[in-house]
């Protein structure tokens, strides 16, 4: 079976989703036959490139909102991602143009290096004070994933580079009704949305392998294109 997970650095639903699936797959007797793919999905791929904001002050403007309430939507995602064990950094965060990562995340999947640059991306944007959108940054995560680090520097500096991959992967999400991340699909036949609890994963799994027909499981908690992800309107 093959799942493919269509997601973004910026998207911390798309974090802790991972996390829930991982948790998922992890139950699921016949986890070992199950090839894992991760696809790329831009939520602001009109954001000019080096350009960042801090994502507190992002929030605000979005949804209106002053700072203090702003930093509250943000620590209601934090726990949630703390639920799963995950880092987060509700201050100090900017959101920018994921682009170049997603370009470097096909160079390592090329390299059989994929799952490795993600989950370190991931950490880094999420829980450290690493910013993703320093090509330095990049590099440096690059070889701690196993990657070539001159092979990754080329690769930045080479806007075309892993493009049409990129692209590829954003069309088939559009051709396949994805309008939020995460999206799931399995064997190109089912596709679920959101970062669903574990148990929903392991359930939708066993339905599939089975050949029976994937229950729509509830709506769940995801990021849309223009960035606006699900988060309690406070106030």
């Amino acid at each position: 079976m093959r799942v493919e997970i269509w997601s973004d650095i910026a998207c911390p639903w798309c974090y802790i989703g991972k996390a829930r699936f991982t948790k998922g797959l992890a139950e699921f007797a016949h986890r070992d036959e199950v090839e894992v793919v991760f696809r790329s999905f831009e939520l602001d791929p009109a954001g000019a490139k080096g350009v960042t904001a801090p994502v507190v002050e992002m929030l605000a403007k979005k949804y209106g909102r002053t700072l203090e309430e702003a930093r509250g939507m943000e620590e209601h995602v934090a726990a949630s991602a703390r639920a799963e064990g995950l880092t987060y950094r509700t201050q100090g965060r900017d959101h920018g143009n994921t682009f170049d990562i997603h370009r470097l995340l096909h160079l390592a999947a090329a390299r059989g290096r994929q799952e490795e640059l993600l989950d370190l991306a991931y950490r880094a944007n999420f829980g450290e004070e690493r910013s993703v959108f320093d090509p330095e940054v990049l590099v440096t995560l690059a070889v701690e994933a196993g990657l070539d680090g001159a092979e990754a520097r080329t690769v930045l500096a080479d806007d075309s580079a892993y493009a049409d991959e990129v692209r590829a992967d954003e069309r088939e999400a559009a051709e396949l009704g994805a309008n939020a991340v995460p999206f799931f699909v399995l064997d190109r036949r089912y596709g679920i949305s959101g970062g669903q609890p574990a148990e929903v994963f392991t359930r939708a799994l066993e339905q599939a392998w089975a050949g029976r027909e994937v229950a729509e499981p509830a709506a769940a908690d995801a990021c849309e294109p223009d960035g606006a992800c699900a988060v309690p309107q406070q106030g």
